[in-house]
């Protein structure tokens, strides 16, 4: 029974990274060709597309609702406000990020999201990690950062948005676990939750960013069927990309995400090659070993781990433990009027 329970988790962890992992690179895909200049230029992807995300995702989650299909648990108004600030504080501060910085420093800023969680981790919910997660992590962060970085340009304002973003998504990823633990919440209904409160502000607000960004206005755009099938396809790919992201950080870690997650980044180079001839060099194909050899061996450690801490827990309590716990039952007989000595006694035969 215990082995069908967990190779039955087992699917489902599968399941729900192959369901992120699938999503976000279709999703980049997507984003790409609505967004490039060889594509649709729809610059106002920013803020105002990522509002849009969340929109269809808030209404997925009131139709699940109002359907029975999920349930909507209890969780205060006052930690929703606080995560989606946080939560769109992460995409803002990622935006400036990318547009005020090189690639090279926006990648990096992105790689040191893994040691900035772990120590998140470490400081709010006193985890610790072991040698051989740490040297696995090392590997993933070296791989990932020979395939991607390039040129490294940064000035003040690029940095301050970058620390900004880096901490504000680091704390959005851990507080998504959190939240599920404290209120027994699942993830999809968290999400739809904060999804309105998200949707909202991005659209109020999106259209300012984006122009700060920009500096045009969405009304001078010219829409065309090609342009509003790309949204909506963006937009369907958020809605699965938005769920199995709270699937996987409730189900594993922020940090197993981050780590994990870089397999998004080795597959859009790939794709990136294969669909919109992107150059691919030595350098990244090295990377993009080195990074995959990474993920495999945190794999393998963060399983270690797990059986070191399972063996622990199955050994047998100390001695001293057991002659404690031997004398409150004793003196537990005693005040119920029984003694272990007198039952012995009674069942002795008379001379």
């Amino acid at each position: 029974m215990d082995a069908a329970k967990k190779q039955s988790s087992a699917v489902s962890d599968v399941g729900a990274w192959a369901m992120n992992v699938v999503s976000s690179v279709g999703l980049i895909m997507a984003n790409k060709q609505l967004m490039s200049p060889a594509g649709y230029a729809f610059v106002f992807g920013h803020d105002y597309v990522t509002g849009f995300h969340f929109s269809m995702t808030a209404i997925i989650g009131l139709v699940s609702n109002a359907t029975g299909y999920s349930t909507r648990k209890k969780v205060p108004l006052w930690e929703l406000l606080w995560f989606s600030i946080v939560a769109n504080t992460s995409i803002t501060g990622m935006n400036l990020s990318l547009m005020l910085n090189s690639v090279g420093f926006y990648q990096i800023s992105k790689l040191s999201m893994i040691p900035v969680v772990c120590v998140m981790e470490w400081i709010l919910h006193s985890k610790h990690y072991s040698n051989r997660v740490k040297i696995a992590v090392l590997v993933v962060v070296v791989g990932v950062g020979v395939c991607t970085v390039t040129d490294v340009k940064v000035n003040a304002q690029g940095f301050i948005c970058a620390c900004v973003a880096v901490l504000s998504t680091s704390l959005q990823q851990i507080s998504i676990g959190s939240l599920q633990k404290k209120y027994s919440i699942g993830s999809f209904e968290l999400l739809s939750q904060t999804a309105p409160i998200q949707a909202l502000s991005l659209l109020l607000f999106g259209p300012f960013v984006d122009y700060y960004l920009t500096g045009k206005l969405l009304a001078s755009y010219k829409f065309s069927s090609a342009v509003l099938f790309f949204i909506i396809l963006s937009c369907s790919l958020a809605v699965f990309c938005n769920i199995s992201q709270y699937l996987c950080i409730g189900r594993f870690s922020a940090t197993s995400f981050q780590v994990l997650g870089h397999m998004k980044t080795v597959c859009v180079l790939l794709l990136g090659w294969l669909l919109f001839d992107s150059e691919l060099t030595l350098k990244n194909i090295l990377g993009m070993a080195i990074a995959i050899l990474g993920m495999v061996v945190y794999s393998w450690a963060v399983e270690a781990d797990k059986q070191t801490e399972t063996k622990a827990s199955s050994l047998p309590r100390d001695a001293a433990e057991e002659n404690v716990e031997l004398l409150k039952q004793q003196q537990q007989q005693q005040l119920d009027g029984s003694s272990p000595h007198k039952d012995v006694e009674l069942g002795k035969s008379q001379p």
